[in-house]
């Protein structure tokens, strides 16, 4: 049994504790330790995590297990009318195959058609296995997707969309 709780900016060094525990062997086979450490640094500082919650209305939610172990984030905001983005879903490796996946976007998803969503729109490394996580789930590979983030480095990505009935 998990909890999955909205968070707030005192749970940001949580977000950041746990994407340094699980990017290595999510992107350990896929990125050089060079761009994984370099990304982390871009992204999930405590400045970045505070302005993506604040500035750019990012939802952030932790999973936590029964004895209140934080095990998963996720984030997702508005991107146009009708369209969320999915920025992140990361299930600590200990708990992967136990449907917290699952759970947290059907949390999402069940939020968003409230809101009158009609779309849900994330991107994943086209070397991810993710990738087929979220085709059961219903979405679509949509495009492909190169982002230059600095120094070089290029997130390599499918854009997947997935239809919410409401």
């Amino acid at each position: 049994m998990v909890t999955i709780r909205l968070a707030n900016a005192d749970d940001l060094t949580t977000v950041e504790k746990l994407a340094r525990e699980i990017w290595p062997g999510t992107y350990g086979d896929i990125l050089s330790s060079e761009q994984l450490e370099y990304m982390l640094d871009l992204i999930y500082n405590n400045a970045a995590l505070r302005n993506q919650m604040q500035h750019q209305q990012h939802t952030f939610l932790i999973v936590e297990q029964e004895d209140g172990e934080p095990v998963a984030f996720a984030a997702y905001s508005t991107v146009e009318p009708g369209v969320s983005k999915l920025h992140k879903i990361y299930v600590h490796q200990k708990t992967q195959g136990q449907g917290i996946g699952k759970q947290l976007i059907d949390h999402i998803v069940s939020q968003l058609r409230t809101q009158g969503i009609h779309t849900l729109r994330l991107n994943v490394n086209r070397q991810n296995k993710a990738r087929f996580f979220y085709e059961k789930l219903g979405f679509e590979v949509t495009k492909e997707e190169d982002i230059d983030i600095g120094k070089g480095y290029f997130m390599v990505d499918y854009v997947m969309e997935r239809t919410l009935t409401l």
